[in-house]
Order: C-alpha cells, then sequence, then structure tokens
C-alpha cells in the first residue's frame, strides 16, 4: 500500500519526511536547494501519476543532480510513487532508495543519475525520441545544478537543443553559486546564445517557479534558472 491510499502529504511535510532519511552522504545543501522546485513541478505542472507512470503520453521528468536526491525521494513519496517507509531505509544496503536514484528500483524515476552531466543530454535524446513517436503531448524536464554546466555534454546538449527546435525540452538550472568562474552575462545568456527561451527566478517564491514553468516558447526549447541561496549558507 502507497501513501496515496491513506495520507494526504503537502509542502509543509517535505522537511518531516526529508528528516527520515538518515546516515552518512546525505548532500543536504544539494537536497534542499531543489526542494521548491521539485515541489512545484510535481505539485502544479508534470502530468505524471503514480498510476500513469508508464503512459506513453507522460511527461518525464530526469533528475541530473541525482547526487542529491533526499528532496526527490521526499516529493515522490508526499505524491505517492513509493511509501513513506522507504524512506527510513534511505541508503542502507537493502533499500531502494540509494544515494544516487535508480529508475529500475524506484517507481516513477525515468534515469540512474548521480555522474554530473548526463541528464541534460539524456534529456536531449528523449525529446528526440518522443517527436520521432508523435507523442507531440509529453513535456521532458530535467533539473540540474549550475556547477554541473560545467560539463562538456551539457554545452553540446544546449547547442543542439536550440537550433533543433526542441520546444517540449524544458530545463531548470538551480543556481546556488557553486560554479566557478562565473560566465559572462550569467547562466540564461548560454542558453539565449544557443537559441533558448530563458527565465531567472527566485528558487524559493512557488508562484513565480510556477510562471517561469509555464511560460509560452513555441518553436524553442525553455531553460528556468532558479537562483537559490549560496551553497555555503544552505
Amino acid at each position: 500500500m502507497t501513501i496515496a491510499e491513506d495520507i494526504t502529504y503537502g509542502y509543509d511535510d517535505l522537511a518531516r519526511l526529508m528528516g527520515r532519511m538518515t546516515g552518512d552522504e546525505k548532500h543536504g545543501p544539494a537536497a534542499t536547494s531543489t526542494l521548491d522546485v521539485l515541489w512545484v513541478l510535481y505539485d502544479r505542472v508534470l502530468r505524471v501519476t503514480p498510476e500513469g507512470a508508464e503512459d506513453p503520453g507522460r511527461d518525464r521528468f530526469l533528475l541530473s543532480k541525482g547526487h542529491g536526491p533526499m528532496a526527490y525521494y521526499a516529493v515522490l513519496a508526499a505524491k505517492g510513487f513509493v511509501p513513506v517507509e522507504w524512506l527510513d531505509g534511505f541508503g542502507g544496503y537493502d533499500s531502494p532508495l540509494g544515494h544516487h536514484p535508480d529508475r529500475v528500483l524506484i517507481p516513477g524515476v525515468e534515469i540512474g543519475s548521480g555522474s554530473l552531466g548526463h541528464g541534460l543530454p539524456l534529456a536531449v535524446g528523449t525529446a528526440l525520441g518522443l517527436r520521432a513517436q508523435h507523442l507531440t503531448d509529453a513535456a521532458v524536464w530535467v533539473l540540474t545544478g549550475d556547477a554541473e554546466l560545467d560539463e562538456g555534454s551539457n554545452h553540446e546538449a544546449i547547442a543542439y537543443a536550440g537550433p533543433t527546435g526542441l520546444d517540449r525540452l524544458h530545463a531548470v538550472v538551480v543556481d546556488n553559486s557553486s560554479a566557478r568562474p562565473a560566465r559572462p552575462g550569467g547562466i540564461a545568456a548560454r542558453f539565449e546564445a544557443a537559441g533558448w527561451s530563458t527565465a531567472t527566478v527566485d528558487g524559493r517564491d512557488h508562484d513565480a517557479l510556477y510562471d517561469a514553468f509555464t511560460a509560452p516558447h513555441p518553436g524553442r526549447p525553455h531553460v528556468v534558472i532558479a537562483r537559490v541561496e549560496p551553497k555555503h549558507a544552505a
């Protein structure tokens, strides 16, 4: 039995759900920096449910920032994809909830991730595959960190997606000032140069996030840069 069958959880419950996950290698700042983005996506934007997790027409969410999955697991539990009781075994030998999410073990997880630089290229490939299958209603979302964009594979994906017009592709970059050195013009400028639609918002403001996530961007992929407190202050 999953939690969706007996208890409803909201945003205010997420800290308590995350608190059930203990042990080493929690990557707390990586998790807490993504919490609001994940909640708004799963609560208000993504067209995917536990019952429809295998529906070909579902939206896809890819966590590229997979080295800090605690917030992701809490949101999946709150939305009924996995039992809340799984959180207690986080990172344990027999637990499906590892320090990196595993798509084979966890319902609702689209990719195995953790090694930085893989999510955005995988999202590009997913968007291309859905286009080839004429599944034009399915959106693809990928969440990365700002420092992760230093990986060369991400630059190739950004440069390819814009001219290809992958308008069902959406990226969210959680900017906690980890990247060094800073990019001329900021993160958005890198995407804009490749033909992406961009928005930069407060990554803790749920209404601002929702407006940015749902902004129209015909013919172009879309990226939202969600600014949060610097990593050393998280």
